[in-house]
């Protein structure tokens, strides 16, 4: 059976604040029903973990680790959960800290020695498993440093030092910049620090090294792939990613079904499934009636459950939000990020209370909620490497309007291209207009009950699993193990 290590910076449903928590927290699941075994290394962020309920047991691992001017002790925790083993690094100091990357709307300034102390503590944790590693597989700036060390300062292992290295790229917008001093002072190895190395312009680049050294690198669909060697989504390292275009790879994201089931949710008001969508109605109703919202089943049902920010295209939607309302719409949104957003739907919700509903910040319940309640699902991503919400709103009979865009365009058909099969909307540029055009295309179909449930069935039936990613990441597994 092939040993597969994932080194991550959060997983669920242990630490999560984004879209590489769910992939670190549930690929390893769908690889183990292809017969690989998965552990996965992630930092024990007490406050997080043991609110969330969980208690890891202490192992006999514990790793002394020099860095920055002095000596960390790290002790290794394990947890199993659904099967799979999860092996926690202790360092309180580093990781027992409000927010897993820095306090809100801000970034830690020692990230680099937090997650360089964790990517060594990793790798020599991964060496102590009394099996020898096939598969490192690093996700994003966090682990860009795991390749480069493991190919130079720990090549002595013999448990890992014949593992291949795959680097995930979640999103190339972030990608760990930081003061050239902290190569001595973190002792990294300075025969990389050039351009064609993790140099950029004088500073250490985390992202650089991961696809500099893995001996595989994968992004989270196939079209971003495409995208980050263009200098509009190449967040300027298109050149050097299109150096390294061999080992690059586009493989779409999934997502759990058996946690996100609008048969068997306990959140929602009713089931129901491809088939049987009487539930959905039930839902819808209830969702108007928890949001204070004028309680009608012919007006459309608006969702956006997103960070706001830029990159999501919260301003198209504020843009044409008062607009919507005053056509009928209802708009239901859950989100926190940017503050001039946060009080501007703030203000839009206290103006039209029985016509939109805001809540600021992030809960669960009130998620699948509205996804299940709602008729449209909202995503004007500027850019989106592969996205979450549209594949558990296709998962709930929620249709997507979505900028053709990364794994948007990957994984939502659209009506204009494919009526038959579409499972939702597209539009192309990213302003106002085109988004509001798209909404009422959207609009327009709802109201066509015949074509709407067509539609909506296809999102339903829409194979949204793991599965299918797995199979790929095995495949690619294989051909490193095989060269």
């Amino acid at each position: 059976m092939r040993q597969i290590v994932f080194i991550a910076s959060e997983a669920t449903p242990l630490a999560k604040t984004g879209g590489l928590a769910d992939v670190a927290g549930s690929l390893p699941h769908a690889l183990q029903t292809l017969d690989y075994q998965v552990t996965v290394i992630i930092p024990y962020y007490r406050r997080d973990i043991d609110d969330s309920g969980f208690t890891p047991a202490a192992t006999d691992i514990v790793i002394d680790m020099w860095a920055d001017g002095r000596q960390w002790l790290c002790p290794v925790h394990e947890l199993w959960h659904d099967g799979l083993r999860f092996l926690l690094i202790e360092q309180d100091e580093l990781f027992d800290r409000e927010g897993i990357y820095g306090p809100p709307g801000g970034a830690y300034e020692d990230n680099l020695l937090r997650f360089l102390l964790f990517d060594r503590v990793a790798l020599e944790t991964a060496a102590r498993l009394d099996r020898k590693i096939d598969i490192i597989h690093c996700h994003d700036w966090q682990t860009g440093l795991v390749p480069v060390l493991l190919r130079t300062q720990y090549i002595h292992l013999p448990a890992i030092a014949s593992a291949k290295t795959v680097f995930t790229i979640h999103n190339l917008a972030y990608q760990g910049f930081f003061p050239a001093e902290w190569l001595h002072r973190l002792g990294l190895p300075s025969h990389h620090f050039h351009p064609e190395g993790f140099e950029f312009h004088h500073q250490i680049n985390c992202m650089k090294a991961g696809i500099m050294e893995s001996d595989a690198i994968t992004t989270v669909s196939p079209s971003y792939a495409e995208e980050i060697m263009t200098p509009e989504y190449g967040c300027h390292l298109e050149g050097f990613l299109a150096n390294h275009a061999d080992r690059l790879t586009g493989i779409v994201n999934g997502i759990d079904i058996r946690q996100w089931d609008p048969a068997h949710d306990q959140h929602i008001a009713a089931p129901f499934a491809a088939g049987r969508t009487a539930g959905k109605k039930v839902c819808k109703q209830a969702l108007q009636e928890q949001c204070g919202l004028h309680v009608d089943a012919a007006a459309p049902v608006l969702t956006l459950i997103s960070r706001l920010a830029e990159q999501k295209g919260i301003d198209l939607l504020l843009a044409n939000a008062g607009a919507w309302i005053k056509r009928g719409y209802q708009l239901v949104i859950l989100g926190s990020g940017d503050p001039y957003c946060e009080h501007a739907l703030h203000e839009l919700a206290s103006r039209y209370p029985q016509s939109m509903y805001f809540w600021r910040g992030f809960n669960e319940p009130l998620a699948r909620q509205i996804y299940a309640g709602g008729d449209i699902f909202l995503m004007p991503s500027r850019f989106e490497p592969c996205g979450l919400g549209q594949l558990m709103a296709m998962r709930y009979g929620n249709v997507p309007v979505v900028r053709a865009t990364g794994g948007l365009k990957d994984t939502v058909i659209d009506y204009h291209q494919d009526k038959q099969h579409a499972t939702g909307i597209h539009f192309a540029n990213a302003d106002a207009a085109s988004f509001d055009t798209a909404v009422e295309t959207a609009v327009a179909l709802y109201r066509k009950p015949g074509i709407w449930n067509r539609i909506r069935s296809n999102a339903l039936k829409r194979d949204s699993s793991w599965e299918a990613s797995a199979r790929s990441y095995a495949r690619l597994y294989e051909q490193l193990l095989a060269s």
